[in-house]
């Protein structure tokens, strides 16, 4: 691939065309915002100039209901050799297309599975997408070249490619990431009037379950919208979940014994599968989830407090798998956690308080 056309430089379209200027490819930049495109080329993602000619493949990261629209106007134009679109859901832009009678040899479907709760081009990097899964949806009626072309772009974005039907995509991304947005937003929706008091207590765990919903809501609504029937049917599930769970902690405000101990029993299920479902998420680089010991060390708000434990960890030569920050209330400090693998926790403590550093139990 030599030259490529991205239309839309949110995100994704952007940090796209950054991995593949930064690999040598030659990119044009087009969006319905002209100061869009201007911004990604300032970037460096390319340039915001129209091609002359056909380009190689052409990326189309506009939202899901645009999709076949822009997609079929790109295609009458002749503009590229391929097509592919990056849009979070797969069967309905398909189907549109179809409708519209659009030959669809040279076009696959496909969703790299990365973001931010930001958007926009000035929230985009070349490294986006690095290990991360990117899903190819071809159908027998796609081009070889094309499904080539898309592999080669998912290999200089480094991601990981994973070939699925587009309605099985659906289905799933209703339950890793569409519902889980939702959920999110549920719950900081419940600090939005809560005593002052009460938000003033927020440790990390709520931080945790609440940090998507920072995301952009009108992005969101046009997501949702092109996936409301498999995003419905996981929140159903929730939904039932949430009725049982409310019934059981209802139980464990009466005087009945054994109501009391149903209730006991129906939340300690809950929480079980809870444990199961957690034990199934990849874990690093994809691999099986592994079990990490953390080492939390009391640290200042300076400059260079970071840098200077990891320094101290790899002299100790240790290496940190994943590390947590927890802010303190009220106070310029907080606690960093080093996950490490668990034969290697004591020796990390030692080292690093022998350097001088706070390590709290």
């Amino acid at each position: 691939m030599r030259t490529a056309v991205v239309i839309g430089t949110g995100l994704v379209g952007t940090s796209a065309a950054l991995a593949l200027a930064g690999r040598g490819v030659h990119v044009h930049l087009l969006d319905h915002d002209p100061a869009s495109a201007r911004t990604a080329a300032a970037l460096g993602a390319g340039t915001d100039e129209a091609p002359e000619g056909r380009v190689d493949l052409a990326v189309i990261a506009v939202p899901p209901a645009h999709v076949a629209s822009v997609l079929a106007t790109a295609m009458r134009d002749d503009i590229a050799r391929g097509y592919l679109d990056v849009a979070s859901v797969k069967g309905g832009p398909r189907r549109e297309l179809e409708a519209l009678g659009v030959d669809l040899t040279p076009y696959i479907g496909t969703h790299p599975m990365a973001g931010k709760e930001r958007s926009g081009p000035l929230a985009a990097t070349a490294d986006l997408f690095e290990g991360r899964p990117w899903v190819l949806t071809p159908t027998r009626d796609t081009d070889t070249e094309v499904l080539n072309l898309a592999l080669e772009l998912v290999a200089l974005c480094r991601a990981v490619p994973v070939v699925m039907d587009a309605d099985a995509h659906d289905r799933a991304v209703a339950l890793v990431s569409h519902t889980p947005q939702l959920i999110s937003s549920m719950v900081a929706a419940r600090l939005e009037e809560a005593d002052e008091t009460a938000v003033r207590l927020c440790g990390q765990g709520i931080r945790d379950v609440t940090r998507i919903a920072a995301s952009d809501p009108r992005m969101w609504v046009e997501i949702l919208s092109a996936n409301p029937g498999p995003v419905a049917d996981v929140l159903a599930g929730v939904a039932a979940d949430l009725d049982e769970t409310v019934q059981a902690l209802r139980s464990l405000q009466t005087g009945d014994e054994d109501k009391r101990r149903e209730g006991t029993d129906s939340i300690e299920d809950v929480l079980r599968r809870g444990n199961a479902g957690r034990v199934r998420v990849p874990g690093k680089h994809g691999a099986a989830p592994a079990s990490y010991e953390i080492v939390a060390v009391l640290i200042s708000d300076r400059p260079g407090e970071l840098a200077g434990i990891f320094a101290d960890a790899g002299r100790a030569g240790i290496n940190v798998e994943d590390v947590r920050i927890e802010h303190a209330t009220g106070q310029q400090a907080g606690l960093v956690q080093l996950m490490v693998e668990p034969s290697a926790a004591p020796a990390l403590a030692t080292a690093l308080r022998e350097r001088g550093w706070s390590i709290r139990q």
